[in-house]
């Protein structure tokens, strides 16, 4: 059974003072998500990732559809007990040191105090706060507060963990570490579900992604079926290609190019790309390598997104 389930998820806002106009932040979004996975949901600005969230925690009502967290239908008290949230824009007291925002949070979300004293050094070294865990936050720096901010998502001992852009603002080694801290919960079968505009983040450590763009989902899939839209060679040859190899070669790929010795070539189907590597043989051209090249998340999501439009 899924813990997170969205059927035809829907919602819309009317803006306007006198003339309404309706908003479509998410129309009929139908999503499955398995236990123990890093699911990644990626979009542009204003494609409906924080609303879909929203939507998930009961902060937003759909206007249609139904969704459902860990087998209970949404909204459900019991079920948010089970869930850690970290908001893309959260704010704490300035006053509060780091680790009474964290104690804050526990206390809100009646954890008992014994396990409260035993949870909050263990999750501020996770995070890598201890040496700041008595500073207010106030001094903290934006890669601080996500940092804690997670400390605080966590210490309920979650089942699903929802992270809205939980790296913004996190130095390139402090990314690192997060995403060890993500995996080590996934190792624990934690469900993680990361909103982020951080592409070669979400393509290192994600088990699924789904894609939004103006509401609508675009795509849903592994990490390799997504960079696997058309399969890209790079041929290594010997010899010289007669000048009509790339007009014959046309019929069975979809992009080439020849820089010297080199053939760059993209290909739908296996079938085709053997019917090119008989061409060169035909010709006498000797195929000294053959490599894979594969498309990076980012690519394929800006692909993505330029076929959205077009259509």
């Amino acid at each position: 059974m899924p813990v997170i389930e969205a059927l035809e998820l829907s919602k819309t806002y009317t803006s306007g003072f006198r003339k309404h106009r309706n908003v479509h932040a998410v129309s009929n979004l139908s999503v499955s998500i398995e236990s123990g996975q890093i699911f990644s949901l990626l979009g542009p600005n204003g494609a409906g990732k924080t609303t879909f969230i929203k939507i998930l925690l009961s902060i937003v009502h759909p206007s249609q559809g139904s969704a459902s967290i860990l087998g209970c239908a949404v909204p459900n008290v019991k079920t948010r007990e089970r869930v850690g949230y970290l908001p893309e824009n959260h704010k704490y007291p300035g006053y509060f040191t780091g680790e009474q925002v964290v104690r804050f949070f526990g206390e809100l979300s009646k954890v008992p105090k014994k396990i409260l004293d035993e949870r909050i050094p263990d999750l501020l070294h996770m995070v890598g706060l201890t040496e700041w865990r008595s500073m207010k936050v106030k001094k903290y720096s934006k890669g601080m507060l996500q940092r804690v901010g997670l400390a605080q998502a966590l210490i309920n001992d979650p089942d699903i963990l929802f992270l809205d852009e939980p790296t913004d603002g996190v130095d390139p080694v402090g990314r690192k570490e997060i995403r060890e801290v993500l995996k080590g919960l996934k190792y624990q079968g934690k469900t993680i579900f990361l909103n982020s505009h951080l592409l070669s983040e979400v393509e290192m450590i994600s088990d699924q992604v789904a894609i939004l763009d103006r509401g609508k989902l675009v795509r849903v899939g592994t990490v390799e079926e997504l960079t696997a839209q058309g399969s890209s060679f790079e041929i290594a040859v010997e010899g010289s290609l007669p000048s009509t190899f790339i007009d014959e070669a046309s019929a069975h790929v979809l992009k080439m190019c020849v820089r010297g010795q080199t053939i760059s070539l993209q290909s739908s189907t296996t079938a085709d790309l053997n019917a090119t590597l008989d061409l060169l043989r035909k010709h006498g051209v000797l195929i000294t390598s053959m490599t894979r090249v594969r498309r990076s998340l980012e690519d394929s999501f800006i692909d993505l997104l330029k076929q959205g439009a077009q259509h």
